[in-house]
């Protein structure tokens, strides 16, 4: 990949380059058994964002990266999150677990009563087919908050 410009680049431009090159150290097949893993690997690829976005890994079932997917973009407050799109996506990568994850563009990380609610939803719609919601983590500016390190899942 070329990054060679004879312009100089934006802040955003820096943060998106910054963002590719630290995603490619994460190929298919990497392993995201612990919370630390996530937690870097999604706030490289989600911090940026001056838009909500909802990103999902997909794991097989020894929690290797088979993808992935930012399934859903916002405005700088929400984003529509559609279930059954999830679930079409982990179905046809045969995926065994998946990682919720999404940006609050506003820099703070804790999650909202709506960030609950459609977890609760994404956990009950694909435990019906046995794939397993392994964690959320909503990504701030300086932090980020795991579903999973505080008992909701």
């Amino acid at each position: 990949m070329d990054y060679v410009t004879t312009q100089p680049m934006t802040a955003r431009e820096v943060l998106e380059v910054a963002a590719r090159l630290l995603a490619e150290r994460y190929k298919r097949g990497d392993s995201f058994t612990s919370p630390h893993t996530s937690r870097r690997y999604l706030t490289d690829r989600l911090a940026h964002y001056e838009h909500e976005v909802f990103a999902v890994l997909f794991l097989d079932s020894q929690h290797r990266l088979i993808e992935y997917r930012e399934m859903f973009r916002g405005t700088i407050d929400s984003a529509a999150v559609y279930p059954r799109e999830v679930l079409k996506e982990a179905l046809r990568l045969n995926a065994a677990a998946v990682i919720l994850a999404h940006n609050h563009p506003s820099g703070v990380a804790e999650p909202s009563q709506a960030d609950r609610a459609i977890t609760d939803r994404l956990v009950q719609a694909l435990g019906l087919v046995d794939i397993r919601v392994l964690d959320h983590l909503v990504i701030g500016d300086q932090c980020s908050v795991s579903f999973a390190e505080r008992g909701y899942l």
